[in-house]
């Protein structure tokens, strides 16, 4: 484990001196609020070594190591994000082993399947919801861990033949690219939009009113408890305490029992804020008016559909990988405005030609 300055600066010349970098991190996000990088995987041709970013260590070299260089991930969106929000890191070029499964037409891409598919490794499972946080780690984990970067670099040599000969291989490289951009782009937050959570739609004004009061209670509870906002109160309870309250109820036998008294007094008093709140004031109900496409739009759907299935089931691929039905209805719409939007593959795909 690289828990010092000392065993960092002595790894980097390893890292200098590697020809690939296959890359992991572990969060604590089913633990901790919010989250935080929690532990750093990293393989190359001398080994596997672990990175502790909460030993206090400066991790600002590593990282800075890492850039011109293309890294190897699988399902790399969430590590991405997680690096641009928590260490301002984006990559250079990396090469996304899930990404390429799918577009090889791999039914079953996670990292174990592709593992015992393609090198006939199996792999433990076993720690996935483990808290990362913890020190020291179980030597159970250590090996969890090892393992998510271990077999990465025969994984990626087995894969990027496949989409050589398939002639798919620029494919992968403009979508790993695609998906550097959007997940180095920074996270706006709507604040009318972040509270209204699963459920709410169906509220009436006033229920919204008092719903976007326990949201944000819920959220200074999470922050200073530094517990996922779930294990303060589920989503489904904060919307029907919010009908209740709203109706003037009595909502003491929808709190949960074991509830801290001091959380539940501060629960009530944000109710009772939201209660005060006048109707003037109460959220707006959002409805998602969707405009029926005429005959001549549903008619070009159709006709790129078909299109996309047909491209899909040559080519064995996830036709939503082409392009989701969402999609194919902007491109009806308005080809000229949405078709530069897609990848250069996908656009080929879908395009007529001639």
């Amino acid at each position: 484990m690289i828990d010092t300055q000392e065993k960092l600066a002595a790894f980097l010349p390893v890292m200098n001196a590697a020809a690939w970098l296959a890359l992991d991190t572990e969060a604590d996000s089913l633990h901790a609020y919010p989250e935080k990088v929690c532990l750093i995987q990293i393989s190359t041709t001398a080994g596997d070594r672990l990175v502790d970013p909460l030993a206090g260590i400066d991790i600002g070299p590593f990282l800075d190591a890492l850039i011109g260089r293309e890294l190897i991930f699988h399902a790399a969106d969430y590590d991405l994000r997680l690096l641009r929000k928590h260490h301002e890191f984006t990559p250079s070029v990396i090469f996304d082993t899930m990404l390429a499964a799918r577009l090889l037409g791999e039914k079953q891409f996670g990292l174990s399947s592709l593992a015992e598919k393609f090198l006939g490794v199996k792999m433990d499972k076993g720690s996935q919801k483990a808290d990362w946080a913890r020190r020291p780690l179980t030597e159970k984990m250590e090996a969890y861990a090892r393992n998510d970067t271990r077999h990465l670099k025969p994984l990626e040599e087995k894969l990027k033949a496949e989409l050589t000969a398939k002639g798919r291989l620029a494919w992968h490289q403009e979508s790993c690219a695609r998906l550097i951009t959007e997940c180095s782009q920074p996270v706006v937050v709507d604040e009318d939009q972040v509270w209204r959570i699963k459920g709410s739609t169906f509220l009436e004004r006033g229920a919204l009113a008092v719903l976007r009061e326990l949201w944000h209670w819920r959220e200074r509870e999470a922050l200073a408890a530094s517990r996922p906002p779930f294990f303060v109160l589920a989503h489904e309870k904060m919307v029907e305490i919010a009908i209740t309250a709203s109706e003037q109820k009595p909502v003491d036998n929808l709190i949960p029992p074991r509830m801290h008294p001091r959380r539940r007094e501060n629960m009530l008093a944000a109710i009772r804020t939201a209660q005060a709140v006048p109707p003037e004031k109460f959220p707006q109900i959002i409805k998602h008016r969707s405009q029926r496409p005429s005959e001549a739009e549903f008619r070009r759907f159709r006709e790129i559909e078909k299109r996309r299935d047909q491209h899909a089931r040559e080519l064995g691929l996830d036709p939503t990988l082409i392009a989701p039905k969402s999609v194919l209805g902007d491109l009806a719409r308005d080809w000229d405005k949405h078709a530069p939007e897609l990848m250069n593959w996908q656009r080929q795909l879908l395009q007529v030609k001639g």
